[in-house]
Formats: C-alpha cells, structure tokens, sequence
C-alpha cells in the first residue's frame, strides 16, 4: 500500500500552486478555492476585541462599527440569486439572532441597525430580557406603513433612533417631492427618537442640505465597488461640508468587495461609524479589523463630527 502524503507538505504544496493560479481569477473564485484549499482556522477560538473605538452619537457613546440588520432580517442584496433570502431566514433562527448579537457585545459592538417589524420587536425584547444591551437604531420599514407611526412603534420598543427608508427618499428627491422627506423627518422628530434620512444616491443628501432639512444624522452609502452609491470622490467632496454624523452602509457593495479594503474606504471617505452586515463567524474579525484601522493613521480629511 502506498504511503499517505505528508498532510503539512500536501496543504503547503496546494496553497503554493493556489498562489499562481488565483491570479487569473475573479474575487469570487479566489474566496470559494481559498477555502478549498486552507481551513486550517476553522473551529478555532479567539480572544474577544477589545477597545472598540466609539463616537458620539446623540446622547450615546456608539461603537464605530454597527453591525447591520439585513442578514437577520432575511433581506441581504445577492444580486440575482433567488435562493438569498430563504437561505438567510433559515439561518438566522431566533436561538442565532440572539448568539450572533451576543458576539457583537463580546467583541465591543454596542449598537446594531435593524428594521422596525414585528419580527425585530420580538427578538429585540428577548435580548434585553436576557441581559442584552445593545442599543438598536431603526430602518424604517416600507411595508409597515406611516412612517411616523413606525417610529412610534419603534420608540415605545426601545429603538433609540430611526431613519427613513434610503429607498423611499431617494424616489421623494427623484420625483421633485423633498418637502414630503421633509414632513417625514418632521413627524418623526416629534415622536421625541433620534431622527435621520437615509439615501444610496447623492443627489438625496445634497437635496436635504439644500432644502434646509434638519436631519439628526444621515444614512448613506459608499464603497469602492459602484454599489448602489455614486461616485466616492465626489462622495469625499460633498460629505466634508457636512456636519451631521454620517452612518455609511453598503460599505463592501454587499459582498463584493474586501473588508480590509471596504472598511478602511469608508472610513477615509468620510463615515464616522460603519453599518455592516455580519454572520456570528464573522464578528469577531471584522471587530478586530476596524479597531486595526482606526488605531492607524488613515488619510481622512472630513473631520469626525461624532
């Protein structure tokens, strides 16, 4: 019978091989046979992050990473995959919400950005009753209706502050109507929650400071990918006049870009906290990663206004 090969000298061998190969392929094929090739990580357990940078955010100390609520809520962007959305539902049971969300707190996330529906109530009131602390910030929820009667319901359910649909104001701006974001971002403000406008395109945000709207914060996002966002020079230029704290989103362009690449683009373009959007595997590092760049002296001009 023929000897096994050495298990050290056959991963060695594979990754070298990956090394030369890999440069002919695209990113997607790069991730699917690096991990192919190497799990020599997997199962393996970390120290928690600590020392999480936080800004300020209204009366809160917020950590600079937010972890998003997409994933959770079964609604991630995945291009043309059909499958995308059952998958995460089945993923994400009630028992994963609550593991993954315990992660986040373990690692210095104090803040997560969730939808206001019934099934984020539900799981949010099971995370305080266990001893969860983590504030939530509220996305609007379209389906829900009013938005002004989803910030009450997302106030009278713990949410400390909420913004309207990115989607639902830039159809507003398109369309000529930035009054209605307006009385919108009005009602929502007398509700007594931190109020803010969320938006994928530039236009929005530059309407807002035209119109005079007066916005707690802005949702907006940028990435280096071309995303659902506009151009991130032109991103830079604008946000610098702007002196309202800034949450980026879709800040790896949903999945396609890097997160040592997507993060650190943000964050130089401007965005005081990132909104991210984070299996329970993936936590931990990406913690760690914006602690790493933070810590680092990035080439950011617009000043931190949190």
């Amino acid at each position: 019978m023929r000897e096994n090969p050495d298990r050290r000298r056959f991963m060695k061998s594979s990754i070298g091989i990956s090394a030369s190969v890999l440069a002919g392929l695209s990113f997607e094929h790069q991730a699917l046979f690096a991990q192919l090739v190497d799990r020599s990580e997997y199962g393996k357990v970390q120290e928690p992050v600590t020392g999480l940078q936080k800004g300020k955010f209204g009366k809160l100390e917020v950590s600079r990473l937010i972890i998003g609520g997409n994933l959770i809520s079964g609604s991630a962007h995945a291009g043309d995959l059909l499958y995308q959305s059952a998958l995460m539902t089945h993923y994400f049971t009630d028992e994963k919400i609550q593991e993954t969300w315990n992660i986040a707190e373990q690692n210095g996330i104090n803040t997560s950005l969730m939808r206001a529906d019934p099934h984020i109530v539900r799981n949010y009131k099971t995370h305080l009753k266990n001893g969860g602390r983590l504030h939530w910030f509220a996305q609007s929820a379209p389906e829900q209706g009013d938005p002004v009667e989803n910030a009450k319901m997302a106030r009278d359910n713990g949410a400390y502050a909420i913004y309207l649909h990115g989607g639902v104001s830039d159809r507003l701006v398109q369309s000529g109507k930035i009054e209605e974001v307006g009385k919108v971002l009005e009602g929502m403000k007398k509700t007594g929650i931190f109020s803010g406008v969320g938006g994928h395109r530039l236009e929005t945000i530059k309407a807002c400071e035209k119109a005079g709207l007066a916005p707690d914060y802005y949702m907006y996002t940028v990435n280096a990918v071309g995303y659902q966002t506009s151009d991130p020079e032109e991103i830079q230029a604008f946000m610098k006049t702007v002196t309202r704290p800034w949450i980026a989103f879709k800040v790896l362009g949903a999945g396609r870009d890097k997160p040592e690449k997507g993060f650190i683009h943000a964050f130089e373009k401007g965005a005081d906290f990132i909104a991210v959007g984070m299996f329970d595997w993936q936590v931990r590092d990406d913690a760690a990663l914006v602690k790493e760049i933070l810590s680092s002296d990035i080439q950011r001009e617009r000043p931190w206004v949190s």
